[in-house]
């Protein structure tokens, strides 16, 4: 597992958390059947937070992500997204995958469409914005990720890295209040890898409010305000980078960072 880090410096002191809070999960419970996926997550999220969720696979780490924009539903306890809660209510689903972003690990966009068509659907449709206004936006979203010469190809014409960033600027289009990261890196070439960890750190200069699901420590360590360390469908450990890395408190965190650090 690599330990990327971009060559950005990045001033902390400019990436402020606010006393706002964008999402609030409680005693948060999910179920596959009778396997129990989630068990009783607790989570406080600030407005511009920075958190990077780390653990082995299986532990429920994309799982918590996609409920937070009900790409799965939960069965018991409490999430509250920008003062929203998440339940069965169309409306209120509606409103909030308004507000949060998602980009996932394979890219999810449409092969028939450009780039900029792909950037354009969702505004259009969801925001009803005027198609030329929504190609300014993708434009400058293009633009934003550093690939705007590639506005008129297909999805099929791009390297991995570069569909991810385009997919990172479909999601910037809607102007989410939140971005979701479900492991963006993980389908890519180390190669590439970088270029996508660099939009993303961008996006954390920015103060945007950022929860990744990654493997990559070194993004951890360079960009997080915290990290979330998870096991068998429970949170075990949480800390600012530094005392996560340097001072883990659980065995399993232990065992996990020696494992992907290799000492």
């Amino acid at each position: 597992m690599s330990q990327i880090a971009t060559d950005r410096e990045i001033d902390r002191s400019k990436m402020a958390v606010s006393d706002e809070v964008a999402i609030q999960i409680n005693k948060m419970n999910k179920w596959y059947g009778a396997f129990h996926v989630l068990r009783d997550i607790d989570m406080t999220v600030q407005r511009g937070e920075r958190i990077v969720i780390a653990g082995p696979s299986g532990s429920g780490k994309s799982t918590l992500i996609r409920c937070i924009n009900r790409l799965e539903e939960h069965q018991k306890g409490d999430i509250i997204v920008d003062g929203i809660e998440l339940t069965s209510d169309l409306k209120n689903i509606d409103k909030i995958r308004r507000e949060v972003g998602m980009c996932f690990q394979h890219f999810n966009l449409f092969p028939h469409l450009t780039i900029l068509e792909n950037c354009t659907l969702a505004p259009m449709w969801v925001r009803k914005t005027p198609k030329k206004e929504a190609e300014e936006i993708a434009m400058h979203f293009l633009e934003k990720v550093k690939i705007p010469e590639q506005a008129d190809k297909y999805p099929g014409q791009l390297s991995g890295g570069q569909q991810q960033r385009v997919a990172i600027a479909r999601s910037l289009c809607m102007k989410p209040r939140i971005m979701l990261f479900d492991e963006p890196t993980s389908a890519l070439d180390p190669e590439m890898i970088k270029e996508v960890l660099d939009t993303m750190v961008e996006l954390a200069e920015e103060g945007m409010t950022m929860l990744c699901v990654t493997h990559e420590m070194g993004f951890a360590k360079q960009v997080a305000n915290r990290v979330i360390f998870m096991d068998a469908g429970q949170i075990v450990e949480q800390n600012e980078p530094e005392e996560f890395f340097n001072n883990p408190k659980s065995e399993r965190t232990k065992l996990f960072l020696s494992q992907i650090l290799g000492h």
